[in-house]
């Protein structure tokens, strides 16, 4: 039983991530939680004051969001006709990243599903604060679905890396369960300058991750090597060639994601905002 995550402020790219979720896990039996975090900034008074009516007043400020998280809970049970699926709601007060690393302990998530928001400004971060925070600060495997992204089954997936990680067993059980889900394709990508090759570890680790490729999935796999790109446009040139349904990064390699997905000009760099994203931990 896979048990995931999916955080909702009730917004319609939070719906759309639940939605994406459903399609994309439909042959896997799956726990799905539904976790709306009421945040105490938001809470202008504090639980010592009561109402006329002897209620605790955050009660009372909490009360709306319960009655939207059980509408969801409602709505997604009415279209739900897949026996492999439970959907359980949760409403937590606090802190948003703190709610998120309390209930993957409780429930033993496996993987968190986001909807953002897209971009509407010329150098706006296509990632938000909590997505952002999610990616960096919690050890758990993370699917971001882009504003407005239909479900399409991902058929064909790039990875892009710099063969600076090592591909522990954590990552290549999930691009298993990716490839083996979707019967698609694995496209491992990699942006290097010109006349410079890898280095000695690079070289390792890329023919470690080629040799479980070829013994797995070779019919479904293959390495691409773009020069003289920075690492954006490259990655943009190659989802836009490729018709690509979905990204896969590593959060490990940090300083390689953040120059994807972070501090991104949005007239330049659109597949952010068109490609789901599958961010993996080890």
């Amino acid at each position: 039983m896979k048990n995931i995550l999916i955080p909702t402020d009730f917004s319609s790219n939070a719906w759309n991530a639940v939605k994406y979720a459903q399609r994309l896990y439909q042959s896997t039996p799956c726990n799905f939680y539904l976790l709306h975090v009421s945040d105490y900034a938001t809470l202008t008074l504090e639980t010592t004051y009561t109402s006329s009516t002897g209620q605790n007043f955050t009660e009372q400020l909490l009360q709306p969001s319960k009655a939207e998280l059980k509408n969801l809970l409602q709505k997604v049970e009415a279209i739900n006709n897949n026996q492999r699926h439970r959907f359980y709601s949760i409403h937590e007060e606090g802190v948003f990243i703190n709610a998120i690393k309390k209930h993957i302990l409780e429930n033993r998530i496996d993987l968190i599903v986001m909807g953002t928001k897209g971009a509407s400004g010329f150098r706006e971060h296509i990632i938000g604060s909590n997505t952002g925070d999610v990616i960096t600060k919690i050890q758990c495997n993370t699917l971001i679905i882009p504003k407005g992204v239909e479900f399409n089954e991902p058929k064909e997936i790039a990875f892009p890396t710099d063969y600076n990680i090592f591909y522990s067993h954590q990552i290549l059980d999930a691009l298993t369960e990716l490839l083996q889900l979707s019967k698609g394709n694995l496209r491992v990508m990699n942006v290097s300058k010109m006349n410079r090759s890898l280095t000695n570890p690079q070289e390792t680790n890329r023919n470690y991750l080629s040799d479980y490729l070829q013994e797995t999935f070779a019919a479904n796999s293959s390495f691409h090597t773009i020069t003289n790109k920075s690492v954006k446009p490259a990655i943009q040139c190659f989802v836009e060639s490729r018709d690509i349904d979905m990204i896969i990064m590593v959060a490990k390699n940090l300083n390689f994601l953040q120059q994807v997905l972070f501090d991104s000009i949005v007239e330049k760099i659109s597949f952010h905002t068109t490609v789901p994203f599958y961010v993996l931990h080890q």
